[in-house]
């Protein structure tokens, strides 16, 4: 393994994560280098990509920006599609560029919708559309989780990607939590009517984070990406299967993350004081239990972790329906933060589905005769792939979680219990579809495909 630095940054050469020597004697310091740096970076992108769900619980008549409950939703909508379209190239672009040249480049791009949301909430009368504009190009920040796991995995073997890839994950999601919690510290202590005070927070963090990742990260050869990965991976019947279920288990956490503080406005009445002291709970859970889904995944599998998530999910959706019929405000904030836990423990154990399924297929090409170098070479290199249509695709479950409860209380005395409703069927579909692709039973009935399982852990062999 050698290390150069060329103009374009530096980059290590011949990184082999799977040999024990290499990674026992300089690959470990080297990968969880990169995954502070990483989780930090990721971090303040999604920060600036939720910044939304806080600056709309400031925009009222008394600052000039009196906006109506659907327009509001509109604001958090904006973000979060422009952040999922994106995510497919900012994985691309880790494989051409390198993680640590990425990395620096998405950081230092986060100054723009900082420094235009900080100048033109500042504005009285600025109309909707300048807002929308603003909003969109904060979806760069949610675009860095594409590019951050991409490169992640590149560092570490397959066997502790589940923790790996929880870490960066859970780290980068704390975002949504932290600037909610920056809101909530706002309101208390200066008012409601000061939002340039939360995009201002984060104008030096942006430029320390790109600074330390161009000073501190590396590139590796083995990210670049052949040409075709991208073609071969969504040419693969998992990726798709693994993005139907990430929309279940991200969408909902970013989705309801950005949702949280209007739904309690408009669903109990809530002062954004109020709104604002809750809304931090769920995301800081779901952000801390997302690693552990990894860790589950790494012992008991992720289709089974993956599975009961579901099923929980379901159960703690069943409650927040009851909880809004009943309009019990405490049993619908604990439906809710539950709800945010049970989506971070399946965004950790669905990602890892992504590794585990491209080993299973590997294993099978080399028991059916294949070559053993080629067929993990292909492993890795549709896993990375993978990881950025999936995340992309994950990402739209939070714009469609927005646009139905914009839609529920888009009128007056609107209700999210039809939004609820439907949430509840899409997790029932992700029940069944875990269960019959990668945990029924291979059948031995002629022209029935058996399902494509993940390897099993050892100690449940």
């Amino acid at each position: 393994m050698k290390t150069r630095r060329p103009a374009s940054g530096r980059w290590i050469e011949g990184w082999d994560p799977e040999n024990e020597e290499q990674w026992e004697r300089s690959g470990r310091r080297i990968a969880r280098r990169n995954l502070v740096l990483s989780v930090l970076s990721e971090h303040i992108g999604f920060s600036v990509w939720s910044m939304w769900s806080v600056l709309v619980l400031f925009m009222s008549p008394e600052i000039g920006l009196g906006f109506t409950p659907g327009e509001k939703f509109l604001l958090v909508v904006v973000p979060t599609l422009v952040g999922a379209v994106l995510r497919l190239p900012y994985s691309y672009a880790v494989t051409r560029f390198g993680g640590r040249n990425w990395t620096v480049f998405a950081s230092t791009v986060l100054l723009v919708p900082a420094v235009l949301a900080f100048v033109f909430v500042q504005r009285p009368g600025t109309p909707l559309w300048v807002f929308l504009l603003i909003g969109a190009t904060a979806g760069a920040g949610g675009a860095n989780f594409a590019s951050s796991m991409t490169n992640i995995t590149t560092f570490f073997p397959q066997r502790r990607q589940g923790w790996a890839l929880g870490v960066n994950a859970g780290g980068g999601n704390l975002g949504v939590a932290v600037v909610q919690l920056l809101g909530l510290l706002v309101i208390s202590t200066v008012g409601d009517t000061h939002p340039a005070y939360v995009a201002a927070v984060y104008l030096p963090l942006i430029a320390i984070s790109a600074l330390l990742s161009a000073l501190l990260m590396d590139n590796v050869d083995a990210v670049r990406a052949e040409p075709g990965a991208l073609r071969e991976a969504a040419a693969n019947r998992h990726t798709w299967w693994i993005s139907f279920l990430y929309i279940g288990t991200f969408g909902s956490f970013i989705g309801y993350g950005f949702a949280f503080g209007l739904v309690l406005r408009y669903e109990f009445g809530s002062t954004p004081l109020e709104a604002a002291s809750y809304t931090f709970i769920g995301p800081l859970l779901g952000s801390v239990s997302r690693p552990l889904g990894g860790k589950l995944a790494d012992r008991w599998g992720g289709a089974r972790v993956t599975l009961w998530s579901f099923v929980a999910l379901a159960l703690g959706t069943a409650g927040l329906l009851l909880a809004s019929w009943a309009q019990s405000f405490g049993a619908f904030v604990a439906a809710f933060t539950v709800l945010f836990v049970l989506s971070g423990l399946g965004n950790g154990s669905t990602y890892k589905l992504i590794p585990a399924a491209a080993a299973a297929e590997a294993e099978a090409t080399i028991t059916s005769g294949g070559e053993a170098t080629a067929a993990f070479a292909r492993a890795r290199r549709i896993s990375g792939a993978t990881i950025g249509i999936a995340g992309a695709v994950g990402a739209l479950g939070g714009v469609a979680i927005n646009l139905a409860f914009r839609s529920a209380y888009e009128g007056e005395g609107g209700s999210g219990t039809v939004a609820f409703a439907c949430f509840l069927g899409y997790y029932a579909l992700c029940m069944a579809v875990t269960w019959y692709v990668y945990l029924r039973p291979a059948r031995r009935t002629p022209g029935v495909p058996a399902p494509a399982r993940e390897p099993r852990p050892a100690h449940v062999r």
